[in-house]
């Protein structure tokens, strides 16, 4: 996993580990990783999308794949479309929660 500053500042080396078939990011704790306040921090934008070119490179560079988590869909077509080579979607419990709210709501719809 890519999402230390440790983990950035080795990327290169990292992916031309011998046996290695590929990378994958944390964007959440990358972006703190690099300065971010939060997660989101939208202040270190730019520099998280540097980093995440730098990812993709190095592991195209190696002929590795290049991994990222994404909390929605859009987000990871967006991602692959950058060159990320596979993308992961939300988590379970995100997944369980979305489909909790959408029973609810139609139960919530059908009331006289």
């Amino acid at each position: 996993m890519i999402e230390t500053a440790d983990g950035l500042a080795n990327v290169e080396e990292i992916c031309a580990t011998p046996g290695l078939d590929g990378v994958y990011v944390g964007p959440s704790d990358l972006r703190l990783a690099i300065g971010g306040a939060t997660s989101t921090d939208p202040d270190v934008a730019d520099a998280f999308e540097r980093a995440l070119t730098r990812i993709r490179e190095a592991a195209a560079a190696a002929g590795i794949a290049a991994g990222i988590h994404n909390g929605d869909g859009a987000s990871a077509a967006r991602r692959l479309a950058e060159g990320f080579t596979f993308a992961s979607v939300a988590a379970d419990v995100v997944h369980l929660q979305q489909i909790a709210a959408t029973h609810l709501a139609a139960a919530r719809e059908g009331r006289a």
